[in-house]
């Protein structure tokens, strides 16, 4: 037992007890001076150096669906293409901003190294293209025409490509397929803008930096279906843009696919039919300027009588939309858009506007019923009728006594027109319109739907003119200053339109009326609202809306949308007369205008009707439009100074009838060659892979000549039918138009 007092040892144990407070309050002094120091004295320094860290997202883009034309044949896909893209967050990792790695991949891509960095700075204000305009964490690319040997290189040699990935991408593509090139329909991507990323950002499909979005066609019209969801991975970053995690991940969806209503057959056949049209009538002599026609621009559609779909539209000039891909370089851009290429991006069969010529007697015939007049009474057809002091002669300078106006359409007689016209401006009051003026001729025009869209699903359609009194006094108001300064009494002959448009351009005068009532003048029309309403003529009185798109099928092919056709209107007409003007018009090309294009057509098995027209146009060549129907289809072509109607038109409209037919040299129908004898009606099978059967497209084989013999898989003219040399009837006239007085003769 131990003597030692335990008193001994409490002093000690005291001291050490004091320390370690001494210890710990020392070190929590210290602590909350820290805090202090932190959160009160630089409190608002961390504020804002933690605000910089945050999200960022990287987006994978969406695989943008297929457009397929009605039997499943892809007009627009996409390919594989190998693209080399460049991480600046990974390059801005390294010691020199990844210039050294930039340097060796310029030299295995053949490039300078400035192109290669030029490629991925950010884009400012005051930075030069190219540069990058998207997100600094998304993969930038390099290029996307990456060879196989690049590639390789690239990713066989990592470490020193360092942020460098070479990968194949999905790429918009363009596959004309059978030289069906559908440039304007389709229409063409490009970048999305800062105005559209904010304008959508609310909306249920907000676009994402590195969207390519439809500009023109129907890419535009169905861009929201066709683009799908893009995949979106959020990384956490700090305020010196270093990732220090992933937030999420969104998967992408791909875009679904648009059947349209197109037939790529049909399409290549139209295309060429028009171009063939074209070259054909720049070889001919327009006896009125001593000139070859210029033939510098046309147009042609195909369309389903009883439901408005579209089966072809061409327009000429044209593009190949494969040049947008990628970005369009500014020489071709400048191509595409300069007087001298005459636009090819326009699409003619809805931006073309041009007087419609005979075409529209169609509609006058309707006017003149609606105003009281008898269809099978008889009207008087001298070969010309003065009004206002000039002479408007009749086609082919010649009268056909009295006739009804049922004949009057099948030979075309303008004097017919001119008179019943001039009767009822003279009833609505003439220069001094009556306040109840039934302006008969002026409101069946509209209500046949010109001078309105008639709704078809592409972007930029244009409405047309129909001149009537309400347009004359706005037009009036809008050039009077105009008229006035360049008018000249007396003068040449624009001179002298001038100045009787400023003295009295808002009266709707005795020569405006009856030049309207043939479609001359200021009325404006383009080929997709004729050809509505001659499908209209055909199916019963139906104005449809026309269509391109027919049906939205997912990638999978498990959801399909139908794009059912809408109607927006009915013709202003009884069945009475609808079937009088039917029967009129089958005798266009039995008897009338276009027989002498149509000789040995098999009419009692494919009942075709039409009508020829032949518009004037001031200071250029004659218009040509040949308007045609069938059971089934409306085919309307026009030709900018082309010619007459049947002579520069006529032909290539039969050669795509036949084609489509499929009648042989003999006129008769061989169903094995026919490529759309009716109307396509099923849809195509998406498998749930995403595979499309599509069916092999054989290229348009044409007509051969008579003589030439025939060609397996095309389409021959019939024996019967006159060579398209053959001179034009209307052009056997125009030496002796030129020998009469007044302005020159509408030839039909």
């Amino acid at each position: 037992m131990s003597n030692i007092p335990e008193t001994g040892r409490t002093p000690r144990v005291q001291i050490r007890l004091v320390v370690i407070q001494v210890l710990v309050f020392s070190l929590l002094l210290t602590l909350g001076g820290r805090l202090w120091y932190l959160q009160i004295r630089n409190g608002q320094e961390y504020t804002d150096e933690a605000k910089n860290n945050g999200v960022q997202r990287v987006v994978q883009p969406a695989v943008r669906g297929s457009v397929l034309d009605a039997r499943g044949v892809a007009l627009a896909d996409n390919e594989t293409r190998l693209v080399v893209s460049a991480s600046r967050t990974e390059l801005m990792k390294m010691p020199d901003d990844g210039k050294a790695v930039l340097t060796r991949l310029a030299a295995v891509l053949g490039l300078t190294p400035k192109e290669v960095m030029d490629k991925v700075r950010l884009c400012d204000s005051k930075t030069p293209k190219p540069c990058w305009n998207g997100s600094p964490y998304q993969p930038i690319p390099v290029t996307d025409e990456a060879t196989t040997q690049q590639a390789l290189q690239i990713r066989e040699r990592a470490e020193d490509f360092k942020g460098i990935t070479a990968e194949p991408t999905a790429v918009r593509r363009y596959t004309a397929p059978g030289k069906a090139n559908t440039a304007q329909v389709l229409g063409y991507l490009s970048p999305v803008t800062d105005t559209e990323i904010e304008k959508a950002k609310d909306s249920e499909s907000p676009y994402l930096r590195s969207d390519q979005v439809g500009r023109s066609g129907i890419e535009r019209t169905y861009d929201q279906a066709l683009r799908g969801k893009a995949g979106i991975t959020r990384y956490e970053v700090d305020n010196l843009g270093r990732v220090i995690g992933e937030a999420a991940h969104d998967k992408a969806r791909a875009g679904s696919n648009l059947v349209t209503s197109i037939d790529a057959r049909v399409q290549a056949v139209a295309e060429y039919e028009l171009n063939e049209a074209m070259k054909t009538a720049r070889k001919e002599l327009d006896r009125n300027t001593r000139e070859n026609y210029k033939a510098d621009a046309g147009a042609v559609v195909v369309m389903e009588n009883k439901t408005g779909r579209v089966i072809a539209m061409a327009s000429l000039p044209t593009y190949d939309p494969n040049a947008w891909v990628g970005g369009i370089s500014g020489k071709d851009y400048a191509a595409l858009t300069s007087t001298d290429s005459n636009f090819p991006l326009l699409n003619r069969a809805i931006q073309g506007q041009a007087a419609p010529g005979s075409i529209f007697k169609v509609v006058s015939s309707a006017a003149a019923v609606r105003a009281g007049y008898d269809f099978n009474d008889t009207y008087p057809c001298p070969s010309s009728l003065s009004f206002g002091g000039r002479e408007f002669k009749n086609f082919e300078s010649k009268g056909y006594g009295s006739i009804s106006l049922g004949r009057a359409l099948e030979v075309s007689c303008d004097t017919v027109y001119y008179g019943l016209a001039y009767n009822e401006w003279r009833k609505d009051g003439g220069i001094k319109p009556k306040k109840d003026a039934k302006n008969w001729f002026y409101r069946t025009a509209h209500d046949f739907g010109l001078g309105s869209e008639t709704g078809i699903d592409l972007p930029n359609e244009v409405k047309g003119r129909v001149p009537d009194r309400e347009w004359k006094q706005r037009f009036w108001e809008a050039n009077k200053d105009s008229w006035c300064k360049t008018g000249k009494k007396g003068g040449d002959y624009g001179e002298q339109i001038a100045y009787e448009n400023c003295l009295e351009g808002n009266q709707m005068r005795a020569g405006d009326s009856v030049n309207y009532s043939i479609g001359q003048g200021d009325i404006l029309v383009t080929p997709i609202q004729m050809a509505t309403i001659y499908a209209a003529i055909g199916n019963g009185g139906t104005l449809w809306n026309p269509t391109v798109g027919k049906a939205i099928i997912s990638p999978d092919g498990k959801s399909v949308e139908l794009i059912k056709p809408k109607a927006h209107g009915r013709l202003p007409m009884d069945d009475k007369t609808r079937n009088q003007i039917n029967d009129a018009l089958e005798g266009v090309v039995k008897t009338g205008s276009a027989a002498w294009r149509f000789q040995g057509w098999p009419h009692d098995k494919i009942p075709m009707h039409a009508k020829t027209g032949t518009a004037e146009v001031f200071g250029k060549q004659t218009t040509s439009w040949f308007a045609t129907y069938t059971n089934d289809y409306t085919i309307v072509m026009t030709i900018s100074q082309g010619g007459t109607g049947s002579g520069a038109s006529g032909p290539a409209v039969r050669n795509i009838y036949e084609a489509m037919y499929g009648l042989n040299e003999k006129g008769e129908q061989d169903l094995k060659r026919a490529l759309l004898p009716k109307p396509q009606e099923s849809l195509p099978k998406v498998q749930p892979d995403g595979n499309i059967y599509a069916p092999e497209i054989k290229p348009y084989v044409p007509p051969k000549p008579e003589g030439e013999g025939a060609t397996d898989g095309g389409t021959q003219p019939n024996q019967n039918q006159p060579n398209q040399n053959q001179q034009d009837p209307g052009q056997q006239d125009q030496d002796q138009d030129q020998q009469l007085a007044g302005p020159p003769a509408r030839r039909d």
